[in-house]
């Protein structure tokens, strides 16, 4: 069921108790669809810059997409670069030095997997060489990198997509759809979540034997971070320390912001309000493991003010996987949508706003109607992230995550962590990217 083309809420509520499975966008197929035949003259070469868990999963990712070819990898921890040939063929080029691949002739574009504080360096000089980029979230280690990224892009023409796989889901399109079309009214509320509670979720990640200052290219891996000794937690832990990571706000909340500014057309909140603590993993990590934050959205478009909440809990006992849950809670004045992984829309009659009416509240609840929509068994929002990526690597056009989009996801976050080190509320002007005072 479509609310668009003139469909309306009473359509919704003649189909509502079903579940619609969302159907998959015009020329996509899913990861167990047979690969097609791709001419070498459309072939799109690749390399990976930082060959860890997220450039591993990123790149099989994107070699599932048909005419993708894996032609280097670049890291600066020499165990990976065995692993890197065994998955990826023995003619695949290893390198500690980054720029070497960018020198390429034959690289069309790069994944960037690194972590955050090298994002912008990278991203910025593979721009400059005529490499397109797909950037993982967040998109910088600063909102003064972030703005000099976008400024690169403009300036190269070529095309930057940022990470947030969430961008392309056909689940989080619907959602959107629906909330413009009116599903649950106006919108007053909406709450994200994100809980965990597992060794490798709260990222303390393993550290391997043979970690030393021979097998770690140790300066190349802080670059423009303060110089230290070698201490090999800070390489393979580095979401746990400020100087190379965002913390659990630019690894997890970026994701839920990406999701709502999506839904809801918002460019980003006026207003950050942050606390939290260290709880539980008190194992020498800089960040919190518990983040609870607010936010005001001003007025856009048809989309009046709104509140949002955000939380990550590394401490959650109620979880009852690795990696936890994450979701959305939009609350609207006609209703409510659950958004995870798949979408529920509840409706009833608005509140009524005759103060002196008597109650309704046995009418409204009978008059309550739900309606799920879910995905296709198989489908996967990382595999159509890359999708729609490549497919504007080969005709030139814009990507479904830009370098503004991706800006306005992850400057939120990092204000997070500014206003929960500084214990205060910060104000943010998403359209001129300046913290504001006051």
């Amino acid at each position: 069921m479509d609310l668009r083309n003139g469909a309306t809420r009473r359509d919704f509520l003649r189909v509502a108790g079903a579940t619609t499975i969302l159907a998959r966008a015009a020329g996509n197929t899913f990861a167990s669809d047979e690969p097609r035949a791709v001419p070498p003259s459309d072939r799109i070469r690749i390399a990976t810059l930082g060959i860890g868990g997220m450039g591993v999963g990123d790149t099989e990712t994107a070699l599932k997409v048909p005419g993708v070819e894996l032609v280097a990898v670049a890291d600066i921890y020499d165990g990976r670069f065995k692993k890197a040939k065994e998955a990826f063929g023995k003619d695949v080029q290893t390198t500690r030095d980054y720029r070497e691949i960018l020198d390429r002739k034959d690289v069309d574009a790069v994944i960037i997997a690194t972590p955050d504080h090298w994002h912008a360096q990278m991203t910025i000089d593979a721009l400059g060489k005529g490499k397109d980029v797909y950037c993982e979230k967040p998109m910088m280690h600063s909102i003064e990198e972030g703005v000099r990224m976008l400024e690169a892009q403009k300036k190269t023409g070529c095309i930057l997509q940022v990470g947030s796989q969430c961008v392309s889901s056909i689940v989080y399109e619907k959602a959107r759809e629906l909330l413009a079309a009116g599903a649950i009214g106006q919108v007053n509320l909406v709450e994200g979540y994100n809980n965990r509670n597992s060794v490798m979720s709260a990222l303390h990640w393993p550290i391997p034997e043979d970690a030393s200052p021979q097998t770690i290219d140790w300066d190349r891996f802080l670059g423009s971070a303060p110089k230290r000794p070698f201490e090999p937690a800070r390489l393979f832990r580095w979401r746990l320390y400020n100087d190379y990571g965002t913390g659990i706000s630019g690894d997890l909340f970026v994701h839920l912001f990406s999701g709502m500014h999506l839904v809801t057309g918002a460019l980003g909140p006026s207003r950050v309000y942050c606390s939290g603590g260290l709880r539980y993993w008190k194992d020498g990590r800089e960040i919190p493991d518990i983040m609870i934050a607010s936010f005001d959205y001003p007025a856009r478009g048809a989309q009046s003010e709104f509140n949002l909440t955000l939380k990550v809990n590394f401490v959650d006992g109620a979880t009852v996987s690795e990696w936890g849950d994450s979701g959305f809670r939009f609350a609207g004045d006609e209703g409510v949508m659950d958004l995870g992984g798949s979408l529920t829309v509840s409706r009833r009659p608005p509140l009524s706003r005759d103060w002196d009416a008597p109650p309704a509240k046995e009418t409204r609840l009978a008059e309550l109607t739900r309606h799920t929509f879910a995905p296709p068994d198989g489908y996967n929002d990382r595999l159509d992230h890359f999708r729609k990526f490549f497919a504007a690597v080969r005709a030139r056009t814009p990507v479904v995550e830009d370098a503004l989009f991706g800006l306005r996801a992850a400057a939120p976050a990092l204000l997070c962590n500014q206003s929960y080190f500084e214990g205060r509320p910060v104000r943010w002007d998403p359209e001129t990217f300046q913290v504001k005072a006051g």
